[in-house]
């Protein structure tokens, strides 16, 4: 994964690495999201036959050969142009879920028609407009998408100083500084130049603003629980939320009759100091009781960390920088490594635990040590 990382860092220009490794503020919540998996401690048993290791698991009722699924990420052709259909391809071999955002850059069509047996997810965020927000909501269920991810935790846009400093907008627009940058990164603006415009696929093309205003005039501040009743109205599939750090929201979005929650600071893009999803983990799963299925998103670097938070209680993990990573690294083989890599170390670290299979993984494998 590191690897990756630095090839991602050689091969794209700076303003668009620091778009997908940057944060809210100082950046302590990113950065506490990620620490939290290092006082992770295994408690393995021993003299067990793991000669055959199975890695599979349900997540929502439907099959997923690792309790991993790539969790959405915005405008993601900008990081290579191979975008979010090379993911997504990625995500139907190794056979695991894939959430589009909102903010993609492919559309919800173009992925149903790329990658047609994959678990399709759609992530939604509630726009000011309700009625593009339904719009988006029927194309996904006449997509045959089978779940619906809404995200409630951009009520305002984090404070994302890396792209404030480089000026970025979305999408990138031809400055003397991008221009000066064309130099160093032939390659990576040569085939943006040289493929189908940049853009949301969700918004007019043209639109080249910076985030923050994107944000501001488009998502909806005012979202309750009470929109929660109008979703599952227009939504006859899964219903996860996502952005929840406390166990009274848990509780209360199980009253609603949410089939899965997830417990994420947004990869600390949002709010700076944020509780590490990790430590909030334990006491979501607690509070929902088994009336959901709880996931987590959130620091998750290598298929050990996934091992570790579906002992501590999440049927599975949601991951983005790291497909990110990989895709900037080598476009769609870079993912399909990067899910080479997940899996064997899923299965690395089982083996050596001395389970065999993803439902015997519990909270006796695994402890958290103290700050």
């Amino acid at each position: 994964m590191a690897d990756l990382r630095r090839m991602a860092r050689r091969r794209t220009p700076p303003a668009v690495f620091d778009y997908t490794e940057g944060a809210a503020g100082d950046e302590i919540a990113s950065r506490r999201a990620e620490a939290a998996f290092a006082r992770v401690e295994f408690v393995p048993h021993v003299l067990r036959d793991v000669s055959k290791i199975d890695t599979a698991t349900t997540v929502l009722g439907r099959p997923s050969a690792l309790p991993i699924a790539f969790g959405p990420t915005g405008f993601t052709r900008m990081m290579h142009h191979e975008g979010e259909a090379a993911v997504a391809t990625a995500a139907e071999r190794a056979g695991i879920p894939y959430a589009l955002s909102t903010m993609g850059s492919t559309s919800i069509e173009a992925i149903a028609d790329i990658a047609p047996g994959l678990d399709r997810w759609f992530q939604l965020y509630v726009w000011k407009d309700r009625a593009q927000s339904r719009e988006f909501i029927s194309r996904a269920r006449e997509s045959g998408y089978s779940t619906l991810v809404v995200t409630i935790d951009v009520t305002a846009q984090g404070n994302r100083l890396r792209d404030v400093r480089n000026g970025l907008t979305i999408p990138p627009s031809l400055t003397p500084r991008t221009l000066a940058g064309m130099a160093r990164f032939p390659a990576w603006w040569f085939n943006k130049l040289t493929t189908e415009p940049l853009g949301f696929a969700s918004m007019p093309r043209g639109d080249s603003r910076p985030l923050h205003e994107v944000i501001h005039s488009l998502f909806d501040p005012s979202v309750t629980f009470d929109d929660l009743d109008w979703l599952r109205a227009e939504w006859p599939g899964s219903l996860v939320v996502k952005g929840v750090l406390r166990p009274d929201d848990a509780r209360e979005l199980v009253r609603l009759g949410v089939d899965g929650l997830v417990v994420s600071s947004h990869g600390g893009r949002q709010l700076d100091r944020a509780v590490a999803p990790l430590d909030a983990l334990p006491d979501v799963v607690e509070a929902v009781d088994g009336g959901a299925e709880v996931m987590l998103d959130g620091g998750v670097r290598n298929g050990a960390d996934a091992v570790a938070a579906v002992a501590l209680g999440a049927r599975a993990v949601l991951v983005g920088r790291p497909y990110l990573y990989a895709l900037m690294a080598g476009g769609e083989a870079g993912v399909d490594r990067l899910c080479d890599l997940l899996a064997a170390d899923v299965r690395r670290t089982m083996a050596l635990l001395g389970v065999d299979s993803v439902d015997q993984l519990s909270a006796e494998s695994v402890r958290l040590r103290s700050r």
